[in-house]
C-alpha cells in the first residue's frame, strides 16, 4: 500500500522546477523531503496533492492513477495534505473549523462531530471546541490545520512545513503527535520540513532534492553523513554528532 509518483518534471515557461522525480510513501511510515530553498519540495507536493498538474509523470495510491483527478478526488483516495499557512476559517470555532474535513469527504454532521472531536483530543486541542478559531495561538493554529487534515480520514497525509514558527516545545508536541498518528493510524506521512532536527528524528527515510532533482533517498543516518548533501543544504546543522 503506497502512493508512487513516477517521473514527475514540472515545467514553468523556461523554468524546469522538477525533473524525473520518483517518490514513494508507504503507509506506517514517515518521509521527509528536504531540501533548499527552490529545490522543489512544495511544487512536488503540489503535484501528488493535484493542485497542479505536472508536464511529464504520474501520481498512483494503492495502484489507482491519481493524475487525472482533483484535489477532492484524490482526498477521496486517502491523499490529505496541510499548507505552509494554517488555512483558519476565521468566522468558525475551532470545531467547526476541523469538521470541514469530514464534512468534505461526504459526512454528515454527526460524524462529522465525532471525527472532529476524536482529531483535536489527538493534537492536544481537546476543550477548545467552542473557541472562536481565532483566539488560538499560532502553535494552536498549526495544530488545528493537522486536526482538520486527520477529520479528513487520509491514508497518506502530506504536511507542509508544519513546524515553521514553532517554539522548541510546540516543536517537540508535534513530533509526538505526528509518530502517534502514524502508529495509531497506520498511515503514511510525507514531512517537507527545513527543522533538520526534527526531520533526522522523526523520519524514517529522508529525500533530498536540489534543483528539482532527486539527490538522494535514504536513512537519515545515512542522509546526514553524505558528503553530497551536506555541500548542498545541510552544512554542519546536522552533523555526525547528533
Amino acid at each position: 500500500m503506497s502512493l508512487i509518483a513516477s517521473k514527475v518534471s514540472m515545467n514553468f515557461a523556461a523554468i524546469l522546477a522538477l525533473k524525473d522525480i520518483d517518490l514513494a510513501l508507504h503507509k506506517g511510515e514517515i518521509l521527509g523531503l528536504i531540501g533548499p530553498n527552490g529545490a522543489g519540495k512544495t511544487t512536488l507536493v503540489n503535484v501528488i496533492s493535484g493542485f497542479q498538474r505536472p508536464s511529464t509523470g504520474s501520481v498512483r495510491a494503492n495502484n489507482v492513477d491519481l493524475s487525472s483527478l482533483s484535489p477532492r478526488a484524490r482526498s477521496y483516495h486517502g491523499v490529505v495534505r496541510t499548507f505552509q499557512g494554517a488555512r483558519i476559517f476565521s468566522s468558525m470555532t475551532v470545531l467547526q473549523n476541523v469538521m470541514v474535513g469530514a464534512l468534505g469527504q461526504g459526512s454528515n454532521l454527526t460524524h462529522a462531530e465525532e471525527a472532529a472531536r476524536r482529531a483535536l483530543i489527538r493534537v492536544g486541542l481537546n476543550g477548545t471546541e467552542t473557541m472562536p478559531a481565532t483566539q488560538l495561538t499560532y502553535g494552536q493554529e498549526r495544530a488545528l490545520d493537522l486536526a482538520r487534515a486527520l477529520a479528513a480520514r487520509p491514508n497518506y497525509l502530506l504536511l507542509d512545513e508544519p513546524a515553521a514558527g514553532m517554539n522548541e516545545s510546540e516543536t517537540t508536541v508535534l513530533k509526538r503527535v505526528v509518530q502517534d498518528i502514524v502508529r495509531d493510524l497506520e498511515i503514511g506521512v510525507l514531512l517537507i520540513e527545513h527543522d533538520m532536527s526534527l526531520v533526522m528524528s522523526v523520519c524514517d527515510r529522508v529525500q533530498v532534492l536540489v534543483k528539482g532533482e532527486t539527490l538522494t533517498v535514504g536513512t537519515p543516518f545515512d542522509v546526514r553523513r553524505n558528503s553530497d548533501v551536506m555541500s548542498a543544504y545541510l552544512g554542519t546543522v546536522a552533523g555526525p554528532s547528533e
